[in-house]
């Protein structure tokens, strides 16, 4: 099992912006010493999700110079807000500079206020999204002497006449990672043998307090089409690996007692700062004429099930183990989620920090001697 860290911290006012940059670089730092598996990056613009996630793939090269084991996700790029030819062109790149440690989540947007920024239209993201991914599949498989990619998507229109320079690090692109929601979703990360991000909800319900049966349904769609579609071995191995799970929001310490208390000082901030954001979606919705649907308030049980992993050592190391068994191959983990205070951030570290000590040598030895081979 891999275990991954989220580089997320909300900033709330300008003046906090270089603090938390350099606050989650020094995080992503520790990570790697630790023995962390990956860094993932957010792709989030305007409202301060992270100040450095307005371009998570300018972050990423950055961190490459000085991570020299982890890997590097994005988790996840929002693809109507690329240009497919930069798109294309930056994932190459990134594999280049990462040394082929590239994993890039791939979705199609989450708020209309990120949309109307960059003048998308909010119903017609996933119609561009796809759009986007096709045109990127087409300039990656094309050689220099290969008739001119020419594209017009209403939105994008383009002609490429050689080829996406830099080449990939490998035999082909690194791995788009899909949110396994939908079965077609699902099926085209399992047909190229990409890993997969495997939800603890199902829409238009956005948390609950049966995670795991969620998990066990999208997970089982997608290894049930991955094994079906004839890859290699290597292919399926690297690919379940990588499959994720993802809280946002992961807090140990040493009784449960005290986790909870700590996670609820961490939620009561995070929630004042989704509140905030919420003014200015709701402009958003004016602006856009679409409405979006409400997330449960995060001290609700109801989003502490679905996001939030909490307690002793001992605690989250038996919660683990069930989607360990079940096959999931990579845990994608918030430390720092919420506002980046001096405490949040302190908190963070003892979480952090805990895991790698008392968690993930659990698992570790599992690995060892084969359990669940």
């Amino acid at each position: 099992m891999r275990f991954s860290v989220f580089l997320v911290g909300r900033s709330t006012a300008p003046e906090q912006d270089r603090a938390i940059i350099g606050a989650l670089t020094e995080h992503a730092r520790e990570a790697e010493a630790l023995g962390y598996d990956a860094v993932f990056m957010p792709d989030h613009h305007f409202t301060g999700y992270a100040p450095m996630s307005s371009d998570p793939f300018v972050f990423a090269a950055y961190l490459a110079g000085q991570l020299k084991r982890m890997h590097f996700g994005m988790s996840v790029t929002t693809v109507p807000l690329h240009h497919p030819v930069r798109f294309a062109e930056r994932v190459n790149l990134l594999d280049q500079l990462t040394g082929g440690r590239l994993l890039v989540g791939i979705g199609s947007g989450t708020t209309p206020e990120e949309m109307i920024g960059f003048g998308v239209n909010y119903k017609e993201t996933s119609r561009i999204a796809q759009e986007n991914l096709d045109i990127a599949e087409r300039l990656w498989q094309k050689a220099v002497d290969d008739d001119p990619v020419q594209f017009d998507t209403g939105h994008y229109k383009g002609a490429v006449i050689q080829r996406i320079v830099p080449a990939p690090y490998g035999e082909r692109h690194a791995p788009l990672m899909s949110v396994a929601l939908r079965e077609s979703s699902a099926l085209r990360a399992a047909q190229s043998g990409y890993p997969a991000f495997i939800p603890a909800f199902t829409p238009p319900k956005i948390g609950g307090t049966e995670p795991f049966t969620h998990v066990q349904k999208y997970f089982k769609v997608y290894r049930d089409a991955l094994l079906a579609a004839g890859h290699p071995e290597e292919v399926v191995r690297s690919a379940l690996s990588w499959t994720t799970h993802t809280y946002q929001c992961v807090h140990v310490a040493e009784t449960d007692e005290q986790a909870r208390e700590e996670l609820e000082v961490i939620l009561r901030g995070y929630q004042a700062a989704i509140d905030r954001e919420m003014v200015y979606n709701k402009r958003a919705e004016e602006i856009s004429d679409v409405k979006i649907h409400g997330t449960p308030d995060a001290l609700s049980e109801d989003w502490i099930g679905t996001w939030c992993l909490y307690g002793s050592p001992e605690t989250v190391r038996a919660h683990l183990q069930e989607y360990r068994d079940l096959g999931i191959g990579n845990v994608l983990m918030g430390f720092t989620n919420g506002p980046l205070t001096d405490e949040r951030l302190r908190l963070g570290r003892q979480s952090m920090r805990l895991f790698a000590e008392r968690v993930m040598p659990h698992f570790k030895a599992q690995e060892r001697v084969g359990v669940g081979a």
